[in-house]
């Protein structure tokens, strides 16, 4: 079964005080993010994490000081959908220092893309190939281990595989969506400052 992301992203209300929530909602996480990338829940959330990241803010739960429409729209989603879990949050600052460099514990991945181009599967890559990807397409041409294989590109039968390393930026970067969040977050903590933006999300 698949896993969906839901979100918002919130604010520092410049005015809080006793007749105001201390944070306030600015948008939802759609449609700024639509798409369904385990390697980015994995690497910020430790959701889904197969390929072995040090998640970047993972099982925080629910702020506790979260605006009204976020708790409630939570506590909603929980009382009708007994899978939703992950509860957690990260702000601006976090993500504006994060080193995109950084690679998740996997050696690299394996993605193996169809005669027609439009069906991917990937497989994590530690010290040997995948069971699976052996027994259907033979030994990768770079040898019988990964351990020593050079990042490439081959194909068989008109099938294409990619041996490749994995970063931050390839599952946050540029193309992926996560972009346009970023760029949000961005500006709002221009007006708001760097702790004073953060991103709230569950899944289910």
């Amino acid at each position: 079964m698949g896993t969906d992301i839901y979100g918002f992203i919130e604010a520092r209300h410049p005015c809080a005080d006793e007749e105001w929530d201390a944070w306030a909602v600015s948008m939802p996480l759609y449609p700024l993010y639509d798409g369904h990338d385990y390697e980015s829940y994995g690497c910020l959330f430790g959701v889904r994490n197969r390929l072995g990241w040090t998640p970047v803010a993972a099982g925080r739960g629910l702020p506790a000081d979260a605006s009204e429409p976020v708790r409630s729209r939570y506590e909603e989603y929980v009382r009708i959908d007994a899978a939703i879990h992950g509860c957690t949050w990260v702000s601006w600052a976090e993500l504006r220092d994060l080193d995109m460099t950084v690679r998740p514990a996997a050696r690299g991945v394996l993605d193996v893309q169809s005669v027609h181009g439009w069906s991917i599967s990937r497989y994590r890559v530690d010290d040997q190939w995948p069971d699976d990807v052996v027994e259907e397409y033979g030994i990768p041409p770079w040898g019988a281990s990964p351990v020593e294989a050079p990042m490439g590109r081959w194909e068989v039968s008109g099938v294409t595989l990619e041996y490749r390393p994995m970063t931050r930026l390839d599952v946050l970067g540029p193309g992926t969506g996560w972009e346009h969040v970023f760029g949000v977050m961005q500006a709002l903590a221009r007006r708001f400052g760097l702790e004073g933006v953060r991103l709230v999300v569950w899944f289910d």
